[in-house]
């Protein structure tokens, strides 16, 4: 029997959609790196994610009203991490390519693991320690500016910082799943999220930017598309398994570079490379070795090859 015979294909309807948003994803960044053009990052961030909040909010009106203090803690504490994790982002964008932000950003994978030790004592595995070097090898390549592949310029450890938020917010969700209702969460999250953006617009000595039809075209677009993301990626990963849905995020910097480049982005090889090296760390941190099977009788050998 030959191997593809044996081994199909297949991509669940659920898998489908994760791929469609993570291609889209990817697109965002272009749309934020325009937006800040236009305004000041914190400003942005915060309409971007009022106009989220009263999407899903819109949408869970009955839900709202069995909201727990649980929940209320949860969604808060989440939505300061996303506050920070996207304002981060999109104020890096200020200073460097979106195809750089993109794989910036996505070493918070490799990243949680890292802080889980930190922050919760939990040792990471071989897989994880061999992602996270690979993309800090990475991320040297790819930020290093004008050869010098030790010195990181503001807008890449800005970035970094974002992708730290956006770590912190991962540990955060799993430590309070199957524990609230995603609909109350999300709306709490995303109403934080948006508060806390705009109120550190205060520190940050930002203004209310004049009207500009671009900037609320961008903002209220992306704040309904990051609607539909959230409420995506609760509804797929149900049947997608963590290791799986991350593979397929893994495309959003990919996809982002290539949407980099059909806009006259252009990184060195030397980036690309480091790009290489940030995507491989990725897939390799959510690697697990898998534990050996007893040998099984004789008669069983041809079940096995059927299972298989």
């Amino acid at each position: 029997m030959s191997f593809l015979s044996r081994y199909q294909f297949s991509v669940k309807p659920q898998e489908a959609l994760l791929i469609v948003i993570t291609m889209f994803w990817g697109g965002t960044f272009l749309a934020v790196q325009y937006a800040v053009t236009l305004s000041d990052p914190f400003f942005f961030v915060g309409l971007r994610f009022a106009t989220a909040a009263i999407a899903v909010g819109l949408l869970s009106l009955r839900s709202l009203r069995g909201m727990t203090w649980l929940e209320l803690k949860a969604g808060v504490a989440i939505g300061v991490a996303i506050a920070f994790g996207y304002s981060l982002q999109t104020w890096g964008l200020q200073s460097i390519s979106s195809s750089k932000s993109a794989f910036i950003t996505a070493m918070y994978v490799p990243l949680v693991p890292l802080l889980q030790w930190l922050c919760l004592g939990r040792m990471p595995g071989l897989m994880s320690c061999v992602g996270i070097a690979l993309a800090f090898v990475g991320l040297i390549l790819l930020a290093g500016p004008e050869g010098n592949l030790l010195a990181l310029g503001a807008g890449e450890l800005i970035t970094l910082a974002g992708a730290l938020a956006i770590a912190a917010e991962i540990i955060l969700i799993s430590a309070w799943a199957g524990k609230v209702d995603v609909k109350r969460v999300t709306v709490v999250q995303l109403a934080t999220a948006s508060l806390v953006a705009f109120s550190m617009m205060i520190p940050a000595g930002e203004s209310v930017p004049s009207f500009s039809p671009g900037l609320l075209v961008v903002a209220l677009g992306l704040g309904i598309f990051s609607a539909i993301i959230q409420v995506v990626m609760n509804w797929a990963q149900r049947s997608v398994s963590p290791t799986r849905a991350t593979v397929i995020y893994t495309g959003e910097p990919v996809w982002a570079g290539i949407f980099g480049r059909m806009a006259g982005e252009r990184l060195p090889m030397l980036a690309l490379l480091g790009a290489a090296f940030i995507v491989a760390g990725v897939l390799v941190s959510e690697l697990k070795f898998k534990k050996k099977k007893a040998a099984l009788p004789e008669g069983n050998d041809n079940a096995c090859a059927e299972q298989e």
